[in-house]
């Protein structure tokens, strides 16, 4: 398989590896006018402004696939076979860390041609294929909300931790078996997965983080915990 990847960014350079990785001869280049003529198809990795004057340039049968997780198929329109190419999973970038894939769900969909092609990439890459047949905002809020806000939680709580006297560099990775298995609970059954004060009704022990973290100085870190507590008697009475 020889893929084409055009937007030599985070995703497209570490899609790139990968696929190369995983026996796929690739193409990586920034420039669509030299994209090499022999392969198989192409994923764009280029921004969601960019897609559409992409499409509108591209001409031929072969068949393209955008990375977007937030746009449909009909951003690519009117290229024949175009469709979507989404891995469910965050791309820091080569140079920070590439994920393992297997498992890992891709959304495909579009024109028939388009979909063989990512099936076929996802089955390369040992991913799972899934198909998202309602709106992609909110599938993509979904994505945001599991992908980017666990991040900013865990830099609140080693903020708190540094706080306490652990050394900086270490807080983030003394939290994370926590935050991994709490994680791992939650897929299945959220709300019989909470511990902790809410679970216990335990408002003594909310209050005195709340007045620990106001003493600390750490106000950004207080309104959130404040927010995310209430969020969590929802969960906790069902109301979620």
């Amino acid at each position: 398989m020889f893929i084409g990847i055009l937007g030599p960014g985070r995703l497209g350079r570490s899609l790139s590896i990968l696929l190369q990785r995983a026996g796929c001869d690739v193409f990586l280049t920034r420039d669509a006018l030299a994209m090499a003529p022999a392969v198989d198809g192409v994923l764009l990795t280029v921004p969601d402004a960019a897609l559409g004057e992409v499409a509108a340039r591209w001409t031929g049968p072969l068949p393209i696939l955008h990375c977007s997780g937030a746009l449909s198929v009909d951003v690519l329109a009117p290229h024949n076979p175009s469709g979507s190419f989404h891995p469910l999973m965050t791309f820091p970038g080569a140079d920070v860390a590439l994920p393992d894939l297997a498992g890992v769900p891709a959304v495909v969909d579009g024109h028939e041609g388009a979909v063989a092609l990512g099936t076929a990439i996802a089955e390369r890459l040992g991913m799972r294929t899934v198909q998202v047949p309602g709106d992609r905002r909110l599938y993509h809020a979904a994505a945001v909300i599991a992908g980017n806000f666990g991040t900013v939680l865990l830099a609140h709580a080693a903020r708190a931790l540094t706080a306490a006297g652990v050394p900086e560099q270490d807080a983030g990775a003394v939290l994370l078996p926590l935050a991994l298995e709490s994680l791992r609970n939650a897929a299945a059954d959220p709300a019989r997965s909470l511990t902790g004060p809410v679970a216990r009704g335990d408002e003594a022990t909310i209050a005195s983080h709340t007045t620990a973290l106001r003493d600390a100085g750490l106000h950004s870190t207080v309104d959130l915990y404040l927010q995310l507590t209430d969020a969590t008697r929802e969960l906790h009475r069902g109301k979620l």
